[in-house]
């Protein structure tokens, strides 16, 4: 239920490759969008005193949880696992689990991150397979379209899509404000007779529990949809998404790259990318990841919200104002409900039944 209570966040103060002092200056942007928040901000006490020192006004919406360690971006989810406790990104996790904290950000290592959530959120009631969804930019009118899953599993049948467009639709009236998010189900090519038999059977589940989801189904995306304004919210398994996002990710700067080095070929090319700033300024703004940072962990019993590793303070600001909206609007428990509305009664006996057996 929306309570627009001013929520308390949950910071992973040292996951990421920027380091304590870059989520510290992501906190103080947050805060001048959102005076009204608090923070819970786990590492070490020794780094995270002194730069809480010289922000008094940060200083006085936060506590200091401390902790010793810390977990690495090159760890391994299950040795990050084994030394879970009293680390930065354990302790955040555990805030949310306690009630003490609304939402839960890092930075840090995402298969660790989805390891300790899992563990210690547990899945939401209901949820076969948690999922990972971001925000695409796109033609759509939102700006954005949502796509998921975008690694939390590599695989998917039929019935965890038709859960994930319940959730990713969820999500898309939280993030996107939109009241009926137009759901479509990503595959090799538009049309009905497209892709293999596990991907058509999954269409049909994917319509029929449109309605109980509460979602306008489109049908079969391509992959020139995920930028498209046919669907705001694109449905996968977790191998495709990743692929999906990695390939986008080295597209664009491959893009970016080779636009500043033409306009740098001689004295015409400079003139002409002196005239094109402000076109160049617009896109580049339009497209800024920063702006919507965060992947959202979906189906679990709290919030999270992942951001890049390599987040700015720009970045970290924006998950952080995401974490807000997703405990302001009580999301975890919105996501919950629908995916339990997938269900009718006589199916969740007979699930129940064959779970026993």
């Amino acid at each position: 239920m929306p309570t627009n209570a001013a929520p308390v966040i949950s910071i992973d103060a040292m996951g990421g490759d920027r380091g304590a002092a870059t989520v510290i200056a992501g906190l103080v942007k947050a805060l001048r969008k959102a005076p009204d928040l608090h923070f819970l901000i786990h590492g070490p006490k020794t780094t995270l005193a002194p730069l809480l020192a010289r922000r008094a006004a940060l200083a006085a919406c936060c506590e200091i949880v401390d902790c010793p360690r810390v977990v690495g971006m090159a760890d391994k989810p299950a040795a990050a696992m084994r030394a879970a406790d009293g680390t930065s990104m354990w302790s955040a996790l555990e805030s949310v689990a306690t009630g003490a904290a609304g939402a839960a950000v890092s930075c840090g290592n995402t298969g660790a991150l989805m390891a300790m959530a899992m563990l210690r959120l547990r899945k939401a009631p209901g949820v076969d397979r948690p999922a990972i969804a971001v925000f695409w930019p796109s033609r759509a009118p939102a700006g954005f379209n949502i796509v998921l899953d975008v690694g939390a599993d590599l695989r998917a049948d039929a019935h965890v899509l038709a859960q994930y467009a319940a959730m990713g639709a969820e999500y898309a009236r939280v993030g996107l404000d939109l009241a009926a998010p137009r759901v479509g189900l990503l595959n090799v090519g538009a049309e009905e007779t497209k892709g293999n038999h596990e991907m058509r059977a999954a269409r049909d589940v994917v319509a029929a529990s449109a309605a109980r989801g509460d979602y306008d189904f489109r049908g079969f995306v391509e992959g020139g949809d995920l930028c498209g304004d046919k669907a705001d919210v694109i449905v996968t398994d977790g191998f495709t998404g990743n692929i999906a996002l990695k390939s986008a990710e080295g597209a664009a700067a491959f893009i970016g790259e080779e636009m500043r080095r033409s306009f740098n070929v001689g004295l015409f090319s400079r003139l002409a990318g002196l005239m094109a700033l402000g076109v160049l300024g617009r896109l580049k703004r339009r497209i800024d990841p920063r702006r919507v940072n965060g992947g959202v962990f979906l189906g679990l019993g709290g919030a999270v919200v992942k951001s890049h590793g390599g987040s700015d303070a720009t970045g970290v600001a924006a998950a952080v104002a995401l974490a807000a909206r997703m405990g302001r609007t009580g999301f975890t428990d919105r996501v919950a409900a629908r995916v339990a509305a997938l269900t009718a009664p006589g199916e969740a006996a007979e699930k129940r039944g064959e779970e026993a057996r």
